[in-house]
């Protein structure tokens, strides 16, 4: 048996797998979009001045609206995957998340478009605590950090699809109609509803699960003796994380366009060789930051099962800061910073591997569902005041490519302040998960 798993096991994890990596898939496709969506909802041509400035504002705030409901969502789904079950709950996640993200392609305005993305946010947040609880409950004891990694892998594909959908339909099929084209890409968001389906036929409730439902677990219950500090612990780390990730990846396309925009303005390029040059950038830096993001999730295992789970969180948070600081404040050519969102992945992407078997492995099994998703998705409401704050600021700047990149280089100061909650960290390593 491969890693020791026999076929069900393996058959949890893919399941798990696709309703992360799906979940990631629709919780971006808007950051991709933005840059032709933002203007034509707000009826600002695509080449006015004002396009780049309003789209950098409407993506800080709606990406901080789409973490806020995340937040409320995985709140809210972690106490119902105690109540009704894991399985049952990533069936319900996925379909909110895909029928909330293909309403966003009939949106007739701004406002419309953001209460769609609302409702996603609320399946894209639930999901999460289902999946991990599930698979830290089915697989082997002496698997779970390795299972808990290769199913965060499923993100940073999730992001890779969503780059190549976008990047086929504005880039190939419809490059001459990019006031449209965006709603194609928001309606391939039904996608898992397919797979959703499909899951729910062949898993089962986790045995730990059915052993231990009863009673509805109170928030409460996480704040009270020793399981405060597990729960700030868990808080803490995932506050971070989420603030730097969101902070840099929700303006990964801007960047990117921004920078093509100048490359193509120079190489006085017609407009649609123009947008394919975008286009093609956009899914130059989203990759870099993907393929960082995959090495990163793997380069967990060994870090938190030889080092600790305490001493890989301080070296992902003080390595990101570093990567942030360089890849936004060092003098570079626009194609070399493109790149630079690899060490950005590897670093701020990566650590994320280790949330889907540090935080469940945190709390009991009556408690794990409720506990994991509160600490992942609390965060979320910190997390929010980037997006916005970046977007924001930029969009006041009369060069908001420049203004973008200065606010971006000082979240790099974020993980190098995370570094103060590290001996706080409660460290788990070689713990049996808890009944």
């Amino acid at each position: 048996m491969l890693l020791d798993m026999n076929g069900y096991q393996w058959t949890v994890l893919f399941a798990a797998w696709l309703g992360w990596g799906f979940d990631v898939f629709d919780a971006l496709l808007f950051n991709f979009v933005a840059p032709n969506c933002v203007p034509a909802l707000l009826g600002i041509p695509l080449d006015d001045p004002g396009a780049k400035s309003a789209t950098l504002f409407w993506t800080g705030l709606i990406t901080s609206v789409l973490l806020l409901g995340w937040a409320a969502g995985g709140i809210l789904f972690g106490r119902v995957a105690d109540h009704i079950g894991r399985s049952r709950t990533l069936l319900l996640t996925m379909l909110v998340y895909a029928i909330g993200t293909a309403a966003c392609a009939f949106a007739p305005n701004i406002w419309v478009l953001l209460l769609f993305r609302l409702i996603a946010s609320l399946g894209i947040g639930g999901e999460w605590a289902a999946g991990a609880a599930m698979v830290a409950e089915v697989v082997p004891e002496k698997r779970r950090v390795e299972a808990g990694a290769l199913l965060y892998t499923a993100a940073p594909l999730g992001m890779f699809l969503a780059t190549e959908v976008t990047w086929l339909i504005q880039g190939v099929l419809l490059p001459g109609d990019p006031e449209v084209a965006w709603r194609y890409v928001f309606a391939c968001g039904l996608i898992p509803a397919i797979f959703a389906i499909g899951i729910r036929l062949v898993i089962k409730e986790p045995e730990r699960w059915k052993a231990a439902s009863g009673s509805v677990p109170s928030l409460l219950e996480l704040f009270r003796g020793p399981t405060l500090r597990l729960t700030l612990s868990g808080l803490a780390t995932a506050i971070v994380a989420l603030i730097m990730w969101w902070s840099c990846n929700a303006f990964i396309p801007l960047v990117a366009n921004g920078l093509a925009g100048v490359e193509a303005k120079a190489q006085g390029l017609l407009p649609e060789a123009a947008t394919a040059l975008k286009e093609s950038w956009k899914a130059t830096a989203t990759n870099a930051f993907n393929l960082g993001g995959i090495i990163g999730t793997l380069l967990t295992v060994p870090l938190a099962k030889v080092a600790g789970r305490r001493a890989m969180f301080g070296l992902y948070f003080a390595a990101s800061g570093l990567a942030i600081l360089a890849a936004f404040g060092l003098d570079l050519a626009p194609q070399t910073r493109l790149w630079m969102y690899f060490p950005v992945g590897l670093t701020v992407f990566g650590v994320f591997g280790s949330f889907t078997y540090y935080l469940p492995e945190l709390y009991p099994t009556r408690l794990r569902g409720t506990g994991a998703g509160f600490c992942y998705n609390a965060g979320r409401v910190f997390a929010a005041v980037g997006p916005f704050v970046v977007g924001s600021v930029a969009s006041r700047g009369a060069d908001s490519l420049a203004t973008a990149m200065q606010v971006l280089f000082w979240v790099g100061v974020v993980p190098l302040v995370g570094l103060l909650i590290v001996p706080f960290i409660v460290e788990t390593r070689d713990q049996a998960l808890a009944d």
